[in-house]
């Protein structure tokens, strides 16, 4: 199976099921549901694909992961209405727990399929830019997430999110010259999930002011 492909599977599952669960964490019905865990999945690509003037963006082109979004947000809708149906699920531990790993899974897919994105439509030689595109395409879902959750996003307060996704990206612009891409691409997924849980398990945080 082709790398890049498993990857944008990877990272549609995971970041469509971590924004139904900010949308049933917020109470949502069932459409709000859906719109949040589909802009998850595809909103970061669909900003990169802008960016670099792929229009129509990529998803209105091929359905397929809108589809594959969809039907993540259907399963894990069905699964918290009727297998887990005291709202006390929400304040689990758990809960939070594999919201998290999830959207940690999503940001380490997303991030190299940026970078990716970005070599094959002709960039790969700005080095920069292809860090640009694959740290927006991992939090750029997750932004546009939060903001229409109505709360601050990650990205800006959470433990060492985008943080997590520079580190993979450049790791990933790193070692595409001595391993191929597919390689770099697996390694530099891992490296941004790690990042993300141990960041939350270890409650790492940038500085503030106050």
């Amino acid at each position: 199976m082709d790398v890049f492909f498993l990857m944008e599977m990877i990272g549609t599952v995971a970041f469509a099921c971590s924004g139904a669960m900010v949308a049933i964490e917020k109470r949502l019905d069932l459409l709000g549901i859906i719109v949040l865990g589909e802009t998850t999945a595809v909103g970061g690509g669909m900003i990169r694909d802008i960016i670099i003037g792929i229009h129509p963006p990529a998803l209105f082109v091929d359905p397929i992961y809108v589809i594959a979004a969809f039907v993540s947000v259907m399963v894990l809708f069905v699964a918290v209405k009727y297998f887990y149906q005291s709202a006390d699920i929400l304040e689990s531990p758990m809960y939070e727990a594999v919201l998290n790993l999830l959207d940690a899974i999503g940001l380490g897919a997303f991030t190299v399929v940026g970078i990716d994105t970005a070599v094959g439509a002709g960039f790969g030689e700005y080095k920069f830019l292809m860090i640009f595109l694959g740290v927006i395409t991992g939090v750029g879902g997750g932004i546009l997430r939060d903001m229409m959750a109505g709360q601050t996003p990650a990205v800006l307060r959470k433990h060492v999110y985008a943080c997590a996704s520079i580190a993979g990206a450049v790791c990933y612009v790193i070692l595409m010259n001595y391993t191929g891409e597919g390689p770099a691409m697996v390694v530099s997924a891992i490296l941004v999930t790690v990042i993300r849980v141990l960041a939350r398990h270890y409650k790492w945080n940038l500085p503030r002011a106050i």
